[in-house]
């Protein structure tokens, strides 16, 4: 079969010819991949930033945005046929410790990440576990919802998490309205009452926001700090998503939160440098979020297949993995990029 695979880091992946998966275990699952999201995070590994973190063997196959039809079964699995459309929950999760047992199976002790640990499903089949698999509703394509499967379900878990802090009469600030920005915006408007609003580089992106729900914009390129302030009369935001978490934006996200604040960091690649006496006196709290658990990804499932969240996508065919990847590089890819295996 064929697959996206990185052999160098720093060298743009290629599209090889792979052995397919084989069940080895009772609760093993192939999927046949109807779409593979291409995520910044891809980037980051083909950069080495995971190098460390991972360990993983090169080569190996990228891809943890997934979703497809169920095409083989180990004899241990009951709750999926033949044939089933399903997303993919990025982890392969053991089900057996304690945070899985907890439903925070994000943090399970035994886990593998494929695409960044193991082989992921930038392929035309993909190996998986029953636990992983969230079946579809009929009325959704695997192309249309595989961003959902880490960006969308990413953005999902950092709003589902500040939802008690914002009740009626709150503000949020999201931080960038791209390809996890314009999901968040789509989950808030599903789960809050909140004011909102969108601080990005694009005036595209903000329209887009807006679009989709979102009270106001406000351009980076100009004060985002001062815009924020006068749009909650001086106090600052409760809440403030930040979907970038690097190139300046972490500090100005600080910057936009009122006392007692929340800053949730969701990008990454730059630093959190907060004072200790200023995070007392002002008591502000800074939240990292990890991709989701199973039950946000079912959730998530939910609200998509009755239309609340959806995803701007652009497909390409697998072997134009290279030109996906310098779309979104250079500011190309509004949403999300899917490669979609056999177009």
């Amino acid at each position: 079969m064929k697959a996206v695979r990185l052999s160098h880091y720093h060298e743009n992946p290629v599209v090889e010819d792979v052995p397919e998966p084989r069940i080895s275990s009772p609760q093993d699952v192939i999927v046949q991949i109807g779409g593979a999201g291409l995520c910044r995070t891809d980037l980051h590994v083909v950069e080495g930033q995971w190098q460390e973190k991972s360990g993983v063997e090169l080569p190996y196959t990228l891809g943890h945005e997934n979703a497809g039809w169920v095409k083989e079964i180990g004899p241990g699995v009951s709750h999926l046929a033949i044939g089933d459309p399903v997303i993919v929950h990025p982890l392969m999760a053991c089900g057996l410790c304690r945070p899985c047992r907890s439903g925070d199976d994000v943090h399970c002790t035994a886990s593998a990440f494929p695409g960044i640990d193991c082989d992921g499903g930038m392929a035309e089949l993909m190996l998986t576990s029953a636990r992983s698999c969230v079946k579809l509703d009929p009325g959704l394509e695997p192309a249309d919802v595989a961003a959902l499967a880490d960006a969308g379900l990413t953005a999902y878990h950092a709003v589902r998490k500040a939802v008690p802090l914002l009740y009626p009469g709150t503000s949020v600030v999201v931080i960038g309205a791209g390809g996890l920005g314009h999901i968040g915006v789509q989950c808030l408007v599903a789960l809050t009452a909140a004011e909102i609003v969108v601080v990005d580089t694009s005036e595209a992106a903000l329209e887009l926001a807006k679009s989709l729900g979102a009270h106001h914009g406000v351009l980076a390129t100009g004060d985002p700090v001062a815009a924020v302030q006068e749009l909650t009369a001086g106090q600052g935001a409760h809440v403030v998503i930040d979907f970038v978490g690097e190139r300046g934006t972490e500090s100005q996200g600080i910057a936009m939160l009122r006392r007692a604040g929340s800053y949730f960091a969701v990008g990454y690649g730059g630093h959190v440098n907060i004072p200790t006496i200023d995070v007392i006196s002002a008591e502000i709290n800074v939240v990292g979020n990890l991709v989701g658990s199973y039950n946000d990804l079912d959730e998530l499932m939910a609200l998509a297949a009755r239309g609340e969240v959806r995803l701007h996508t652009a497909t390409y065919p697998l072997d134009a993995v290279r030109d996906a990847m310098d779309d979104l590089a250079n500011g190309r890819l509004q949403g999300r990029g899917i490669l979609v295996p056999g177009a």
